[in-house]
């Protein structure tokens, strides 16, 4: 009767050991991130892929920044594990200006940049010397320039690639001024300019409607596609894979194409 009883209590101990070692398991599964948004569309996506997240053991903590500079700087200095709120080209750019060591582990979805105006409804309609808003970072200024002369306003000078600034315009009949402002500023400004060149995240954010209040917009095809950035240490970790399935299906995809009716595009 007292071996019987010792072999119970030793089935018990094991039962209770294993149960322990799989809730220590299951425990060790799930990881908490940190992902840094500019809000709008990036927010509002995020959001959704948070509950399939959680579905691949992930805690996802959704953080919005106001402009386009302080989420590459979180990520370096650790208080973010990833972003998701810009272009390869601005990355480029910010990598070679600061020095960061990161890392594109997926894309996500492509903003088509428009160019809004609350006094003219045509790129015709511009009077000569009017004031033109562009971004003041070099990837998205040079990305509404290259987008004015597509349209015929301007000629840039041959060899600068994606980011001309202002002063590589070398044919400009309309004497347009170019003012450039931090990108989140561009809606609000809108009043004080003639015409501006607006990221969707921002013009949605101010209640801009891309697809009826823009005057002209950037074809879908570019190399402007959204990127989810880590740091290069991270970019082999398990987590990495999980979030791009909970990011990167057909959940995602039809939530974007409903929710922004062509004005944000998948890119996955």
């Amino acid at each position: 009767m007292i071996k019987l009883q010792k072999r119970a209590f030793i089935r018990t101990l094991l039962a209770a050991a294993c149960a322990f070692a799989f809730a220590g398991a299951a425990q060790a599964e799930n990881v908490k991130l940190k992902v840094g948004v500019t809000p709008g569309s990036h927010a509002l996506v995020m959001e959704q892929v948070k509950p399939l997240a959680a579905k691949e053991g992930i805690d996802l903590q959704v953080i919005e920044f106001n402009d386009y500079v302080q989420p590459n700087a979180a990520l370096a200095a650790g208080d973010l594990d990833l972003n998701s709120m810009q272009h390869k080209p601005y990355l480029d750019q910010q990598i070679k200006d600061r020095g960061y060591k990161f890392a594109i582990v997926g894309t996500t979805l492509t903003e088509p940049i428009g160019i809004y105006s609350k006094k003219v409804k045509s790129l015709a309609e511009l009077k000569e010397g009017a004031r033109f808003g562009i971004p003041s970072d070099p990837s998205n200024g040079g990305r509404v320039l290259l987008l004015l002369q597509e349209k015929g306003l301007i000629k840039i000078k041959p060899g600068t690639g994606l980011t001309p600034s202002p002063l590589d315009v070398v044919d400009n009949p309309k004497k347009l001024k170019f003012v450039e402002l931090d990108a989140p500023q561009l809606p609000r400004s809108l009043p004080d300019l003639d015409a501006a060149g607006i990221n969707t995240n921002f013009a949605l954010e101010a209640g801009l409607n891309p697809k009826t209040d823009a005057i002209t917009q950037e074809g879908p095809n570019g190399p402007y596609a959204n990127i989810l950035v880590v740091r290069e240490e991270d970019q082999a970790k398990p987590w990495v894979a999980k979030l791009l399935k909970a990011y990167q299906n057909d959940t995602i995809r039809k939530y974007i194409d409903e929710k922004f009716k062509g004005a944000v595009i998948p890119s996955f």
